[in-house]
């Protein structure tokens, strides 16, 4: 069975996990099961923050395109 190393996560991911909990307690505060059913979805400054940090998290901060 082959042992897997985590590495350390970096400021992105860190960021990431933070505003995953941030989303989520929005999210829970509000009873929705997700931003979308939100009244304030497309006008929200916690979600833009979030996918901000999800990209960042993808593409470590440069500029440009990312790979899945």
């Amino acid at each position: 069975m082959q042992k897997m190393h985590n590495k350390p996560k970096d400021k992105f991911e860190i960021y990431l996990d933070e505003m995953i909990i941030k989303i989520q307690t929005c999210q829970e505060e509000k009873n929705l099961n997700s931003c979308s059913e939100c009244e304030l979805f497309l006008q929200c400054d916690l979600r833009d923050e979030y996918i901000k940090a999800v990209y960042n998290s993808m593409s470590k901060g440069d500029t440009g395109g990312f790979e899945f």
